[in-house]
């Protein structure tokens, strides 16, 4: 099994010893041992979209792929001197998010040839090694819409969102045209809290909407499920299945798992191919890079056969869903 460390955010930026090595022996490392891969997490991996990346990485490294360092809690402000960091100790792969300094971000890469990057980013790649990736778990977001449609009971349904980037919106817009397509009469409210990770204000966005007549919350941002199962209604998860956490609250989650974007970007790394590209179309449905899953005890039997069919039209191609990466409106 490859070794795992585990820094805070005080160990990636105050511990020389840690990530100031010398890189003189980083050629028979690359012959000997597993791809060095850092993660760079500007949330704590508790957050959903953070836990899929940590997870996937930890799995990797758990299957001898790579050996896997990261960081958690990594400011805006500091972002950029972890990038360096670990890049001056030679890691050859660095993952992580560059929503917030996407100009910084690139400087880095430039900066640094020899290393790959794997960002979350609504840029465009950047030269031979920024490669970046999107959050396309909208095949999932649709279908769970579909069963919203389906089984709300008001015909009100709600999304409470982070901020309104393309990844976002995209999930919120594909949740919204999969409730409409099963129920054309639906409504949809819209929240968005200002931030990544504020539990507190997602779930006071939640109960605002349930006061105006949703009855099944979307939660693009933990903490809506919070406001659902106080107010006894359904809810849908997001990145991460919430089932467990949320019994009988929760019905669906339009699942988002990393790795085969991880893998396809290692391989390129591993060959000495250009990693400065697009890498969000390795990680649809039918790379095993999204899904729905959802509770057969919460869903009527007759709502997932509509869904479950649709669902074998998108994993054989004969449907897609469409891609919307405009700012939501409430309908």
């Amino acid at each position: 099994m490859a070794s795992q460390i585990k820094f805070t955010r005080r160990g990636v930026l105050a511990s020389g010893l840690a990530l100031g090595a010398s890189t003189a022996l980083m050629p028979l490392a690359r012959a000997q041992g597993p791809m060095r891969v850092a993660g760079i997490h500007a949330s704590p991996v508790e957050n959903a979209w953070n836990s899929v990346l940590h997870d996937g990485l930890v799995a990797a490294a758990e299957d001898g792929l790579i050996e896997y360092v990261f960081s958690e809690g990594v400011s805006g402000t500091d972002y950029a001197r972890a990038m360096r960091e670990y890049a001056d100790a030679g890691h050859q792969l660095i993952v992580g998010e560059s929503y917030a300094v996407e100009r910084e971000a690139r400087e880095v890469a430039a900066d640094y040839p020899e290393t790959a990057f794997l960002m979350g980013s609504s840029g465009e790649p950047s030269g031979d090694n920024f490669g970046t990736f999107a959050t396309w778990n909208h095949e999932g977001a649709y279908l769970a819409g579909m069963l919203a449609g389906l089984m709300s009971e008001t015909g009100v349904v709600g999304s409470v969102g982070a901020i309104p980037i393309p990844e976002v919106n995209l999930l919120i817009n594909a949740f919204a045209a999969g409730a409409a397509e099963t129920n054309p009469e639906v409504r949809h409210l819209v929240s968005f809290i200002g931030t990544f990770f504020d539990p507190p204000r997602a779930r006071e966005a939640g109960l605002a909407q349930i006061d105006s007549g949703a009855d099944i919350l979307f939660g693009e941002r933990i903490g809506t499920a919070d406001a659902a199962q106080e107010r006894g209604i359904l809810s849908v998860g997001s990145l991460i299945d919430y089932s467990p956490r949320y019994p009988g609250t929760v019905f669906a989650n339009a699942m988002w798992y990393f790795r085969p974007m991880l893998e396809a970007a290692i391989a390129d790394v591993a060959a000495g191919n250009p990693t400065g590209r697009d890498y969000t179309g390795d990680n649809l449905m039918v790379d095993g890079g999204s899904d729905i899953v959802y509770d057969a005890d919460l869903v009527p039997a007759e709502a997932a056969e509509v869904m479950e069919a649709r669902r074998a039209e998108i994993l054989s191609g004969a449907f897609e869903v469409p891609v919307n990466l405009e700012e939501p409106v409430a309908s």
